[in-house]
């Protein structure tokens, strides 16, 4: 059998790579340990699932008494395999080819015999290329509709890997404050910049329409957009960081009753959707007459790509639309707004064929006509599938100017002072309950900027910060943070504390103190929502999360999984990719969320340190007992 044979006529070529990664790791009929590591590592490299090499069935499939003659052809099989494997992106890097040259030179390769090797077997990989160029690329497509700007992502549905992603505009995008306290986008920007960054992953590239299986959908949360029966908008969008509605959702939450709201919609009406479609009715009567349908941001970008408006289960429960007790709009809510039921769009499942790309869209974006749009959610929701969180007790979470944990509960429930906001998750049905509890901490990063700005030595980086923080024990020797000083704070029932600092000697303590004070107070204000979370059903065991933010921080996830208990994974995700993802479970092309998420990449595991978790409970006991003498 011939090695190139097998790698020219192999049909996906990912699995033709996989081989040569076997041969090269059981060239000697065994994998010592090293070889593993390496193996794995490749892999990784390469975005190659681990299904993958499941499929190749490389270990039984391709035995070297099988593939490899005597010597002394034995010895150039070898290296061909070896050349193969590290040239199978198709180039050679400069340390590719020497790591090529230590291995052949371990066999007794001169350099003109390694040269000979690479040259045949780039012939085979540009023989290889040219014949899948032929072949139809399976691409999906996300978009991830921010408040700063439109994010798009091109993903391989076969590895699993994005290729390109491009962000429209550059610079952040314009929020209209027309009155203090509003905050307002026109929906047709969301759509020019929706367009912008796609032709940038379009033209990087070279995907045209025909290769793009499905396009998903994630969004900012809580906007309300409104058209009329032609699909025109009325007014600009009013978006999720407006605050004009909040009389309305708690006047709601009054004479609706709070038990009743609680049980059914699972929160206050609050600020959400249905508050700030109220105050459209109460303050533009003629424009609320005009509307036809009311519409959440990802609706909207759907509606411009199908000519269809339609809405999900999801989107209407973060609007505080969906009746989690009878499984419904809420009937009540809409009787109390004097909303007519008319107004809801049509619902469709989150994973489902929702609509398809029309003639008109499809010409404006090079896209192909029909072209299914198969998944939409919250940036929220979005966010935990993009961390592949789907089961009751597993948690997403962001740390970013402010901070989120998202848990998933497989069950109905809610907290009885609304600290943490409860939605339908991404996976939620009528028939299978699994809500997403949303804790939200306006004091995360922000705090760690300031005291960066205000505290620290001048210059100093982030990652200086962590390591000024080395020489000072766990607790900041009696130094407490609390961090609730970027406004009202949910989780303490709208209170507005600011921020204080206790604790400080002038005679022992010192700016690092102080770095790290103000680091634990942000775990502590995360643990402190989480036992909220912890006492509505959820069993949190592990936290799942991006390593951006605070998360890239040692002392933040080690305090953080010490005090929690949990578990932190960390990965290499972003919105839009998940958005994409989830077109692909929507379409049938991922069987399930596992298939889909097979190649998220784990970047890092941190467990509690059981040795010192005690000191952390200590700290983190002072810390709430502060927070509590404040609160009462």
């Amino acid at each position: 059998m011939d090695l190139f044979d097998l790698f020219n006529h192999t049909a996906d070529p990912q699995i033709a790579k996989v081989k040569f990664l076997s041969l090269m790791a059981c060239a000697d009929g065994q994998v010592t340990p090293d070889e593993a590591a390496a193996f794995g590592q490749l892999l990784q490299q390469l975005g190659i699932p681990e299904r993958k090499v499941e499929e190749a069935e490389a270990y039984r499939a391709f035995q070297i008494a099988d593939i490899l003659p005597e010597e002394p052809q034995h010895r150039q099989r070898l290296t061909e395999a070896l050349a193969a494997m590290m040239l199978a992106d198709g180039q050679c890097s400069a340390e590719e080819t020497e790591f090529l040259k230590r291995l052949a030179a371990q066999m007794d390769f001169t350099s003109d015999e390694v040269d000979l090797i690479i040259d045949k077997v780039k012939n085979a990989i540009n023989q290889n290329t040219q014949h899948n160029s032929n072949m139809k690329r399976r691409l999906l497509l996300g978009f991830d509709v921010g408040s700063s700007s439109v994010k798009a992502s091109l993903v391989d549905a076969e590895r699993g890997e994005c290729i390109a992603s491009a962000f429209y505009p550059e610079s952040e995008a314009p929020i209209m404050a027309v009155k203090a306290g509003w905050a307002e986008q026109e929906p047709e920007s969301w759509w020019r910049y929706a367009s912008q960054s796609l032709k940038k992953i379009m033209a990087e590239t070279g995907a045209t329409g025909d290769d793009i299986e499905a396009i998903g959908i994630s969004y900012q949360m809580h906007g309300l957009v409104c058209v009329d029966k032609d699909l025109k908008v009325l007014r600009p969008a009013i978006i999720w960081c407006d605050s004009r509605a909040v009389p309305y959702g708690e006047k709601a939450f009054r004479e609706m009753g709070e038990d009743r709201c609680l049980q059914t919609l699972l929160n206050s009406p609050g600020n959400f959707t249905a508050a700030k479609l109220a105050w459209v009715k109460d303050n533009e009567p003629e424009l609320f007459d005009r509307i036809y349908k009311f519409m959440l941001p990802g609706d909207y970008l759907a509606m411009r790509l199908s000519g269809e408006v339609n809405t999900t289960i999801s989107g209407l429960s973060e609007g505080m639309f969906w009746d989690f007790r009878n499984k419904c709009v809420s009937e009540p809510l809409m009787r109390h707004f004097g909303f007519d039921s008319s107004m809801v769009p049509d619902i469709v499942p989150t994973f489902s064929v929702q609509s398809e790309v029309c003639a008109e869209a499809a010409a404006e974006l090079g896209l192909r006509k029909g072209t299914p749009i198969s998944y939409r959610a919250g940036d929220q929701p979005n966010n935990a599938l993009s961390l592949n969180v789907f089961n009751p007790g597993e948690i997403a979470s962001t740390a970013g100017t402010s901070g989120v944990v998202y848990g998933v509960l497989g069950e109905i429930n809610y907290d009885v002072k609304s600290r943490v906001n409860t939605f339908a998750h991404v996976n939620y049905t009528p028939d299978l309950d699994r809500l997403g509890v949303l804790l939200c901490i306006n004091g995360t990063g922000i705090l760690n900027a300031w005291v960066r700005r205000t505290i620290a030595p001048e210059g100093i980086s982030y990652a200086d910060m962590n390591t000024l923080t080395d020489s000072v024990p766990i607790g900041s020797e009696g130094v407490s943070i609390i961090p609730f000083g970027n406004g009202a704070e949910r989780v303490l029932e709208n209170r507005e504390t600011g921020c204080s600092i206790h604790g400080v000697n002038f005679n022992k303590h010192t700016k690092a103190h102080l770095v790290r004070a103000a680091q634990e107070g942000i775990v502590f204000s995360f643990c402190y929502g989480m036992e909220i979370m912890k006492a509505m059903g959820m069993d949190i065991q592990k936290i799942h999360a991006g390593k951006a933010n605070m998360f890239l921080s040692p002392l933040f996830r080690d305090t953080l999984a010490s005090v929690s208990g949990a578990t932190i994974e960390l990965y290499e995700t972003d919105g839009s990719v998940g958005a994409a993802k989830g077109a692909g479970m929507g379409c049938g092309i991922y069987a399930d969320h596992d298939e889909a998420f097979a190649s998220l990449r784990k970047l890092a595991v941190i467990t509690p340190d059981e040795a010192r978790r005690s000191q952390y409970l200590e700290a983190y006991a002072q810390w709430k007992a502060r927070l509590e003498q404040i609160l009462k």
